[in-house]
């Protein structure tokens, strides 16, 4: 009798699977669009940028790798240039990547909110653009994520001098 049983129970689960494989596919979700792609990636490495910007001591701001780098603050400062010429780009702008000059923020609150402020018009500029240019064009947002993200594995090894560890590496709790 368990040997009927199971073979009644089979009778039932093979049709079952087969139904499940085959609609398994057709449930996938779609990848998401270049543009949400973009936005969710844009957003990732800024963020990180971010939380080293207001997790890294004030006190060492001013700190270089070496004599002729930029300090860990002016890279902060260059980061943001970046993410302000990706907003006036974005917007349909005719603009120079110019730099922002790091003599005019020399604390690191001043620092912090001018990456803040920047990050927020950029996302903001990215969630208005039509979803349909970014099928033509992934610039400026592509080559500005690039850029952050080089930049963000500066600010590592500044971390890591200062014996320090950076907040995505840390243990999550």
């Amino acid at each position: 009798m368990p040997i009927l049983a199971s073979y009644k129970t089979s009778l039932w689960i093979v049709p079952l699977l087969a139904a499940w494989a085959v609609s398994s596919p057709a449930q996938q979700k779609a990848p998401p669009s270049p543009a949400k792609q973009i936005s969710s990636t844009f957003a990732y490495v800024n963020k990180n940028i971010l939380d080293m910007a207001q997790d890294f001591p004030a006190e060492k701001y001013d700190f270089r790798l070496r004599p002729e780098m930029r300090s860990f603050g002016e890279v902060i400062v260059h980061v943001t240039s970046g993410i302000v010429y990706a907003a006036k780009k974005g917007r349909g702008e005719n603009v120079n990547w110019d730099e922002i000059d790091p003599k005019g923020y020399k604390t690191k609150d001043q620092i912090v909110a001018l990456l803040q402020k920047s990050i927020a018009d950029a996302n903001a500029t990215l969630k208005s653009a039509p979803e349909e240019s970014f099928a033509k064009n992934l610039n400026p947002w592509l080559s500005v994520i690039e850029h952050s993200a080089e930049h963000y594995g500066l600010l590592v090894a500044y971390y890591r001098a200062n014996g320090m560890v950076p907040p995505q590496s840390r243990p999550k709790k």
